[in-house]
């Protein structure tokens, strides 16, 4: 960790003092979980065609995408687990110093840690949809043995809970992200390079009603020098894991 022991102490300061904090997290707090990045060298894109992605291809060609899909979201995501990043989310939720967390990510791990309110931002993993009458239950092996997967209700075409290209971001989950941009004063950022959009405009967003934001990155990111406060560099799973302890031990 690169992160100057002052400045986490100014973290963990803020963080106590926060009337409201909450925390955004993108690709970059799962991948010590083992869970790639889907963008850069050594993205899945770079792996894979993200075309199976888009909804008029799934629709289009199901069985296609749905093979993909399992392969990596239900096969190869499944296995993953939580690391200390999540874990300190969770714990300082838990502790009171931290309201949620507003996700970008669809592998349910801030849940399998411990987060209690996490607004999953581009949807989820953990639940499939069925395109012909709605009904939503969860991703089961069962479900996936045959694709593409069909309902069990109607026998329609059975769709991940996450956010397709081409598709919207899920209403309430917008509506709550958006809520934090107004009300929360202090923002911790971890692993999200502020790329993706509209996800991306949410801290900076924040920091025009005035929150602080924190940054935890491994580098600097498109928000680093444009409304980062504090940059803590580091994994982020040493970096959050030393800001909770910093924030539990301090005095009151």
């Amino acid at each position: 960790m690169s992160t100057p022991p002052e400045l986490l102490l100014h973290a963990a300061e803020t963080l106590r003092r926060a009337r409201r904090a909450v925390a955004f997290t993108g690709a970059g707090i799962s991948v010590e979980s083992g869970i790639p990045p889907f963008r850069g060298p050594n993205g899945l894109w770079s792996r894979y065609d993200p075309t199976v992605l888009d909804l008029n291809y799934f629709f289009a060609h199901p069985a296609e995408s749905w093979a993909v899909i399992k392969e990596i979201f239900y096969d190869f995501f499944g296995q993953a687990q939580p690391n200390p990043a999540h874990q300190a989310c969770a714990r300082l939720e838990a502790a009171g110093f931290l309201h949620g967390v507003i996700t970008q990510n669809i592998d349910n791990l801030h849940q399998e840690a411990g987060s209690r309110r996490v607004i999953e931002y581009h949807g989820t993993s953990r639940w499939l949809t069925c395109t012909a009458c709605g009904h939503r239950l969860e991703a089961r092996p069962d479900l996936l043995r045959e694709l593409p997967p069909k309902c069990p209700r109607c026998g329609g075409l059975l769709k991940p809970d996450f956010v397709f290209f081409g598709e919207a971001i899920p209403a309430a989950a917008q509506q709550a992200a958006w809520e934090e941009t107004r009300r929360a004063d202090v923002w911790l950022v971890v692993g999200t390079t502020g790329e993706i959009y509209p996800a991306a405009l949410l801290p900076t967003v924040a920091k025009e009603h005035g929150a602080t934001i924190i940054e935890v990155n491994i580098a600097p990111s498109n928000y680093t020098a444009t409304v980062t406060d504090i940059f803590l560099q580091g994994k982020a799973s040493e970096v959050c894991a030393a800001l909770a302890e910093a924030v539990m031990r301090a005095k009151p």
